[in-house]
């Protein structure tokens, strides 16, 4: 059973770049986080330093590796 992931926010972050750097997580995990964090909408677009940010585990997530197609560009 995987667990949920605490973030903290550094300086200047904004919510969408705390997600990518820390937890390798892109736009369409916005809303689940948003949801797991009332008040944080709140914050405004650049979370004050130091907030705390509750990712929660899913099994689509948990576990996944994060993959990129390979995009080849000549033969």
């Amino acid at each position: 059973m995987a667990l949920a992931q605490r973030l903290t926010a550094k300086a200047g972050d904004k919510l969408d770049l705390l997600l990518m750097r820390e937890a390798g997580l892109g736009p369409d995990h916005l809303t689940r986080v948003m949801d797991a964090n009332p008040g944080l909408v709140d914050l405004g677009p650049i979370l004050p330093l130091g907030t705390v940010v509750i990712v929660p585990a899913t099994s689509a997530i948990a576990g996944a590796p994060a993959t990129r197609a390979v995009i080849q560009l000549w033969d």
